[in-house]
This record gives structure tokens, C-alpha cells and sequence, in this order.
């Protein structure tokens, strides 16, 4: 047997419909001539297979409003009971997914929250860091112009002293080493 072989429910997932639908279509004598049992499965050779999609792909056109029927109608109670329970999994898993982006929002409006928080510190910190930086340089200024002044003070000589000083002449100093004080050196290795 090289012959390529399909159970009906391979061939009706191919078509995208019903075991029933199939075997609604397929007549006894077409049945006898393409099917064979292989244990308490049908197969579909090669033949009925194409024939079976040919009857699919025209009665899409041909026979519209029984497949909507078959659609629309369950064919049998137990069809119907395994619909209504697949469409309340089908909702309980839609409410879960509901559920599970609700708490994502709100996990979401925190975040957002916490960080409005976080951006409003962050602003008064800025603010204050530049009103202190504000008040920094008026001080500086401040401490400049009383710098100055001390300056001005100490540099302008007494209107007394001014007199003394234009009178006496400069001494010339010793320009020997030993007369003139060694600087200092700042650092001390040795020592």
C-alpha cells in the first residue's frame, strides 16, 4: 500500500470543518469505494481525498447556507454542551486576561504616580539648590566689596604719616645674604 492515507479528522482539520460534515457529504457507495477501517479508525485514500476537497471547495460556493447551518446549529447535544463549555472557558480565560491588565493599569497609575512624586522633589531640590547658589554669589559679592574696601583702607596711608614718609629718604639696605632674611620653605622632608 504506497498510497498516502488520512484519517477524516486530519482531512477535516485540512478543510477546516467537521467530521460530520464529511461524512454528511460522502454517500454509502462513495464511502465503500474510499474509505477502509484500520482498527476503529476510517482512512481516506488518495482519491476520496480529492474528491471529498473538490465537493468542500465547490460547496463553499454552492451550498453557503449549510455550512452556515452546521455553523450555527450543533449537530448533536453533546456538540452543543461542548460549545457552551468551550465558550464559558473561552470567557473565564477573557476575564482573566481583563483582571490581569486591570491590575496591570493600577500597577501602572502607581509608577506613574511615584513618579510625579519623584519629579516634583527633584524640581523643589533644583529650586532650592539654585536660590542657595543665588544667595552664594551675593555673598560672594558682598565679601568682594569688603575685601576691597579693606584693601583701599590699609593701602591709603594716614594724611600724618603721609608727611613723615615724603621727608625721609629711603635707607639703602644691606644686599648681603646674611642681612636679608631666609624664606621659609613650605615643605619640610627632612624635618
Amino acid at each position: 500500500m504506497s498510497e498516502n492515507l488520512k484519517t477524516i479528522r486530519e482531512l477535516a482539520d485540512e478543510l477546516g470543518v467537521s467530521k460530520t460534515a464529511i461524512n454528511k457529504k460522502v454517500s454509502d457507495s462513495e464511502r465503500k469505494q474510499w474509505f477502509s477501517k484500520n482498527g476503529n479508525r476510517f482512512l481516506v485514500n488518495e482519491n476520496g481525498q480529492k474528491a471529498i476537497r473538490i465537493m468542500f471547495s465547490s460547496g463553499i460556493d454552492n451550498h453557503k447556507s449549510k455550512t452556515e447551518n452546521t455553523y450555527q446549529q450543533p449537530e448533536s447535544k453533546t456538540e452543543n454542551f461542548e460549545n457552551a463549555n468551550l465558550k464559558h472557558s473561552d470567557i473565564d480565560y477573557l476575564n482573566d486576561i481583563i483582571k490581569y491588565q486591570n491590575a496591570q493599569i493600577e500597577d501602572l497609575k502607581e509608577t506613574k504616580s511615584q513618579h510625579f512624586k519623584q519629579l516634583n522633589q527633584m524640581q523643589n531640590l533644583l529650586d532650592q539648590q539654585q536660590r542657595l547658589a543665588l544667595q552664594d554669589k551675593q555673598l560672594l559679592e558682598e565679601y568682594k566689596a569688603e575685601i576691597k574696601d579693606l584693601k583701599a583702607l590699609t593701602m591709603a596711608p594716614h594724611d600724618g604719616e603721609k608727611e613723615v614718609t615724603s621727608d625721609k629718604q629711603p635707607e639703602p639696605e644691606n644686599s648681603t645674604p646674611e642681612s636679608q632674611p631666609k624664606p621659609k620653605k613650605w615643605w619640610h622632608f627632612g624635618k
